[in-house]
């Protein structure tokens, strides 16, 4: 077996994504690869979409996902457009139906190119989020960040969307805020037993949010598809929007725009928005030594 695979490196609005091609193989991405390779600026990264060999029949692939710090994720909805769009390129299908530790999600590409991705339903329960404390209504929980009579953030919104979100209701810039400081915080607060995604977000319209996110275990991020479907949700669930939401995502350079519609007939959320390939290589799974096509370029050690 050879010690290298094939990568891609892509991304779904600027949010960085490392595909790559364990099919075949027994093993996996390992953690010290994962951080190897997010040391080194070419190919640094938000996630790994790690394609596998298909374990449950009617499944097109297994997807492995790593944050950049090694650690594992359930669901990367940008992540999920970058394997459609290397998968579509390769075999020349459509539609594909992808198995993750958090379900099952299918996808299909459109003959504009973007993508959508059927990410399943959201999960309000406060026990499966999950959060530390019990809330009957988790669209509104009590926590809060800054003075107590005067907080920064206060009472957000919290939800999975295969992996624990927490939106908070902003009413100006989300690029003004330093979430840089707020996001490891919040991240990491006792309320969230296993981490959570933090975002912030701004109603435009009764169609539009505006977006950004710091995102467990990655940080800040340049955008973040179930991030995207949490804040969507969350507005409409709120009442702030309806159940159709463009998403305007503030940190996306350049500025970009994912479609979220939070099916009434099933309670499935749809994400659609494009995807983009940059270059390939091969890199070692176990070390995240990477080479890239056409040179001789030697990556992370």
């Amino acid at each position: 077996m050879s010690a290298t695979v094939e990568f891609a490196r892509m991304n779904g609005l600027g949010n960085k994504i490392l595909v790559v091609d364990m099919r075949g193989r027994p093993d996996k991405v390992t953690p010290t690869a994962a951080i190897a390779l997010n040391a080194d600026p070419q190919t640094e990264f938000d996630q790994i979409m790690a394609i596998h060999d298909p374990k449950a029949e009617g499944t097109d692939a297994f997807i492995d996902i790593l944050n950049s710090d090694g650690s594992k994720a359930q669901a990367c909805g940008n992540g999920t457009r970058c394997v459609v769009q290397a998968l579509a390129a390769e075999t020349g299908k459509k539609v594909f139906t992808f198995q993750t530790v958090a379900g099952i999600l299918n996808a299909v590409e459109h003959e504009d190119g973007t993508i959508s991705v059927d990410m399943g339903r959201p999960v309000f329960d406060w026990n499966k989020i999950p959060l530390a404390e019990e809330f009957h209504d988790t669209s509104r929980i009590e926590l809060q960040i800054g003075p107590i009579d005067d907080p920064v953030l206060h009472s957000p919104s919290a939800m999975s969307m295969g992996n624990p979100h927490a939106i908070f209701w902003v009413d100006r810039d989300v690029m003004s805020y330093d979430l840089a400081r707020f996001g490891p915080l919040l991240e990491n607060h006792p309320m969230f037993p296993e981490r959570a995604n933090i975002t912030l977000a701004q109603v435009t319209s009764p169609t539009s949010v505006t977006t950004r996110t710091w995102e467990r275990g990655a940080g800040l991020t340049l955008a973040c598809g179930s991030a995207a479907c949490s804040a969507a949700v969350s507005a409409a669930r709120t009442g702030r929007t309806g159940r159709e939401v463009t998403i305007n995502v503030a940190s996306a350079r350049p500025p970009a725009t994912l479609s979220i519609e939070w099916r009434e007939r099933d309670d499935h959320v749809v994400m659609t928005g494009p995807a983009e390939w940059e270059w390939s290589g091969r890199l070692d799974p176990s070390t995240g030594l990477w080479s890239r096509d056409g040179t001789r370029e030697a990556g992370a050690q």
